[in-house]
């Protein structure tokens, strides 16, 4: 292993991974999850949309923290929203990195063990997500295969992408 991959194993050897549900995450973890979200969505991809859609509180959250204790910062989130009346599938969204910790294989880490909760808490649900075009491949090393046309969402190209 090379000097950086060891660097980039023993930092997410370090973070704290947390799944929640919204009614357990605290008010910092909340305003932290808002924060990102904002930071990686709308500034960063300078894209202006309605983020708290109503669909927070019955979703459940995965956050990735750094180690650092004093004020640990927020590496990693991504929400799933759960089968329901009116859609069977399991839906991941809002999955970022943020930029102090992007280059470490924290998407993949992210990814992963979500797969490995949700497949353990609903198995046999099909899994679908609404991925920017450009991710299709690293969505498709998971098994996401592409179930819609590219459209644009908010400036940006995007297509639906399903895993059985």
């Amino acid at each position: 292993m090379t000097e950086p991959q060891q660097t980039a194993a023993m930092r997410l050897a370090q973070l704290d991974w947390r799944w929640k549900s919204f009614h357990d995450l605290t008010g910092v973890e909340v305003y932290t999850m808002l924060g990102a979200r904002a930071a990686v969505f709308v500034v960063e991809q300078n894209c202006l949309y309605g983020d708290i859609d109503g669909l927070d509180m019955d979703a459940w959250h995965l956050l990735v923290y750094g180690a650092d204790e004093r004020r640990p910062a927020l590496a990693g989130y991504l929400r799933v929203l759960v089968p329901d009346a009116d859609d069977t599938d399991i839906r991941i969204g809002r999955v970022l990195t943020t930029a102090d910790f992007r280059g470490i294989g924290l998407g993949n880490a992210m990814l992963e063990r979500s797969l490995t909760h949700i497949r353990a808490q609903w198995p046999g649900t099909p899994i679908r997500l609404h991925a920017q075009a450009h991710l299709q491949g690293f969505y498709g090393a998971f098994g996401f295969t592409p179930v819609s046309e590219i459209h644009e969402e908010d400036g940006i190209p995007h297509v639906w992408m399903r895993s059985a």
